[in-house]
């Protein structure tokens, strides 16, 4: 039975995860608080990929005063060799005399072994207090690491009709500057933002962020089956990465002398294969993949089951029925055929209504 304590400062390492939500990629994000009772002995977060892990940096605060104490962790402590030492064995090192964890690590490599090392020492282990926040808070690395993609979050721009773009592609912008915003804020925490060639073509983006503040900028990915983007084009400042499914050789050379890596993903109806581009992001290891694209394809992912959860962003005006829709999806003959969404959160946003909605 967790006490009111373990709680509190449970929701203190959550807090102190959520520090590394912009940087910490591949890795997840964690949080790790040393207490005696109520008193907070040292606390630590993991701040980027290839630092020190939440624990030792926690046990660097606390020092002696670790021995006998209990440490509250929302992830399952590792016990192997990646580009740091094991938090596991530091632990035990420590003296330590109760472990408090929100979630098993997901991860095959740590999976219990963390646990099992500890327990061995004779540490008092406690996993499941506050679980769900700290999953949510790794949603894309649990994903990666059960369903070896990423977690696939679809941003939606749109009127209070439903339409995302006028008949000719033009949508800058339907939406508010509160709402551009805080859209930002969700591609920010994303490890890549994926568009398609339509939304090149039609709105020539940057993909990156600039509404907030963010101390790296995420993977920009762009679907091209017939390698049809301008070597002009914004996305490709920086770097980007291009899936497609020709070889044309000449064209690639031109994309990467612009900074521009390709591959080739081709699947039997002469368009990329989503399931394999979403594999290999998986093994790139992108947790979150943040989709802003055109109603084609955004049909396509979801119609193929890539889409995780969306987020929408309800303008309040209407554009009429010649604009264009959120997805191009065939229709339907009867209302047993929808696709059904579990609705997460609404609330406004400046003078517009954002919904957060995952797919079942």
């Amino acid at each position: 039975m967790f006490t009111a304590e373990d709680y509190r400062h449970m929701a203190r390492a959550l807090e102190l995860a959520e520090r590394g939500l912009y940087t910490t990629t591949p890795n997840p994000r964690v949080g790790c608080v040393i207490a005696r009772g109520a008193n907070m002995l040292g606390e630590g977060w993991h701040e980027r990929a290839g630092g020190s892990h939440a624990e030792v940096n926690a046990l660097a605060v606390a020092g002696a005063a670790a021995r006998g104490a209990t440490v509250y962790v929302s992830l399952e402590p590792c016990a192997h060799y990646g580009r740091t030492a094991p938090c596991a064995p530091a632990l035990v090192s420590a003296g330590i005399g109760r472990l408090v964890a929100a979630m098993t690590d997901p991860n095959p490599e740590v999976a219990g072994k963390g646990f099992a090392a500890l327990k061995a020492a004779g540490i008092t282990v406690e996993c499941g207090l506050l679980q769900d926040e700290a999953r949510e808070l790794n949603i894309g690395f649990v994903q990666r690491m059960t369903r070896g993609r990423p977690w696939v979050r679809m941003k939606l721009a749109a009127s209070l009709d439903g339409k995302t773009a006028l008949s000719n592609g033009k949508s800058q912008w339907i939406t508010g500057t509160a709402a551009r915003r805080d859209g930002h804020a969700w591609r920010a925490r994303a490890c890549a933002v994926l568009t398609g060639i339509g939304t090149v073509k039609d709105d020539d983006p940057e993909l990156t962020v600039r509404e907030v503040e963010t101390p790296r900028q995420p993977l920009r990915v762009v679907i091209d089956s017939r390698l049809e983007t301008p070597l002009g084009a914004k996305v490709l400042r920086n770097g980007a990465l291009i899936a497609t499914a020709i070889k044309d050789a000449g064209r690639i050379e031109a994309l990467r002398e612009k900074g521009a890596e390709t591959i080739v993903l081709p699947n039997a109806a002469g368009k990329v294969e989503l399931g394999a581009l979403m594999q290999e992001l998986g093994r790139r290891g992108i947790n979150e993949l943040h989709v802003e694209a055109g109603f084609r394809l955004n049909g396509s992912l979801l119609r193929e089951g890539f889409v995780d959860e969306l987020l929408i962003y309800l303008a309040p005006h209407v554009i009429g029925d010649a604009a264009r829709g959120m997805f191009d999806l065939p229709p339907l003959e009867a209302l047993s055929g929808r696709r059904e969404l579990k609705i997460r959160d609404v609330r406004m946003v400046g003078t517009d209504i954002r919904v957060i909605a995952r797919t079942l």
